[in-house]
């Protein structure tokens, strides 16, 4: 399949802009039942309240945050979490890989991971860490990009109809490029 889109990283005055869209897209994966720390009922409104509480992270550069682009609209995100304790500045945390159902089965998701990856090297980062629900396709997804599974925590966290749903933890050690 051809590729049809771009993976850009933006500033935060793009971020404020692209507000509506990162929301909707946060929605929908909502709405889709991403275990993603909201509940149901989740509005636009929520959406942004969640999108605008990031963005001082995105401004001081201790968020990096990555969309994905289809004629210059955003369809997909993921955020590189640099702030880590000070014995810990070669790690990194990965946060909200989201792809609109409309955007999905393109490598949207794969790409925006990789683009992640080739950023946090470049932070000095080497080893990256997230958590997914437990059985469900994100975890395969990351396994097919090369995470190890940790382990999963039962009873985690509550998916967003209130049923409790396990978690498993990841992790990566990417090795620079020579």
């Amino acid at each position: 399949m051809e590729a049809n889109y771009q993976i850009v990283e933006i500033e935060i005055a793009q971020a404020k802009a692209r507000l509506p869209e990162l929301s909707n897209i946060l929605v929908d994966a909502v709405d889709s039942g991403a275990s993603v720390s909201f509940m149901m009922p989740f509005t636009l409104i929520d959406a942004m309240t969640y999108w605008q509480s990031i963005l001082p992270a995105v401004a001081d550069g201790c968020t990096i945050l990555l969309v994905a682009l289809i004629e210059d609209r955003a369809v997909g995100t993921v955020q590189l979490g640099l702030a880590t304790p000070p014995n810990q500045p070669h790690r990194a945390d990965v946060a909200k890989l989201l792809v609109h159902r409309q955007a999905r089965r393109r490598g949207i998701g794969r790409a925006l991971m990789e683009h992640l990856e080739s950023i946090a090297l470049f932070q000095g980062r080497t080893l990256l860490s997230l958590d997914t629900l437990a059985g469900g396709v994100a975890e395969q997804f990351y396994l097919s990009l090369g995470y190890v599974l940790v382990g999963t925590i039962p009873k985690y966290a509550c998916l967003p109809h209130g049923q409790l749903g396990d978690t498993s933890i990841f992790y990566k050690q990417l090795i620079p490029k020579s």
